[in-house]
């Protein structure tokens, strides 16, 4: 099922970002949970886990299983597309985060993430291929995260698009391997920066550096699934789930 929240207008934070709001008031004013209302978009998904708005007002919608569909405006949920990579799918793992390209009007790219190989040797990779009337076409792997792991935990997976063209993944730890995530070598818990085409930017922090991987963008996370960047100023905010409760919202820099 997919829901949307629906909330009042909030004068004080008419005009500002969620970062803006805290740092003029200290914390962002909340309307009261009796004035927050859920309305059911779409139902009869099964674990829906990304989710794209297309320029027409329907959205694509991951399910981990390794379904991508569309919902219409109006609800209507499509049969499975065709053209979608295989994923390794159990635990944590499978079909991820779904983001359109920002030409997409023109290209109609989108992007998958996802956990590829088997539960006990695998990957989060980024595929790309045109969305046609059917389902993908012409899909080709991008990007793979190195090194392979041996749990089916803590892959990451959310993408989002810098002002500069240029494409964030977030990968997990992997659970079992979490050091590898302060190990500048290792992709393992880090933010992932490429270009559209899956090579390394030039000025990443970590480029040209033996002891380092060029794709590193931020390192030390342990499992972040939800990525956000502000249109406003840039600025690039991550959701990082912890053990029992200790989750946090990062600003990466």
């Amino acid at each position: 099922m997919l829901r949307r929240l629906v909330l009042p207008m909030m004068v004080c934070c008419a005009g500002l970002t969620a970062g803006s709001a805290l740092a003029a008031h200290g914390q962002p004013t909340l309307p009261p949970a009796s004035d927050v209302t859920a309305e059911t978009v779409a139902e009869g998904l099964a674990w829906p886990w990304g989710l794209a708005f297309l320029p027409d007002g329907g959205m694509l919608v991951t399910e981990r299983p390794g379904r991508l569909r569309r919902v219409g405006a109006d609800g209507t949920v499509s049969e499975p597309l065709r053209g979608i990579p295989e994923v390794a799918y159990g635990g944590q793992g499978g079909l991820l985060d779904v983001l359109p390209h920002p030409d997409f009007a023109a290209n109609a790219l989108v992007y998958l993430s996802y956990s590829h190989g088997t539960l006990n040797s695998n990957a989060t990779r980024i595929a790309r291929a045109r969305l046609g009337d059917a389902g993908l076409e012409g899909l080709e792997v991008i990007f793979t995260v190195e090194p392979e792991k041996d749990t089916p935990q803590h892959y990451g997976g959310a993408m989002a698009w810098l002002p500069d063209g240029t494409l964030l993944l977030t990968t997990g730890d992997g659970f079992d391997h979490r050091e590898q995530a302060q190990d500048p070598a290792s992709m393992l818990g880090k933010t992932i920066r490429i270009a559209a085409d899956g090579s390394i930017p030039a000025d990443n922090p970590f480029v040209g550096r033996d002891d380092a991987a060029a794709a590193v963008w931020t390192w030390g996370h342990r499992n972040p699934q939800g990525l956000a960047v502000d249109p406003a100023t840039g600025r690039v905010y991550q959701h990082e789930h912890g053990p029992r409760g200790g989750d946090e919202l990062n600003l990466l820099e």
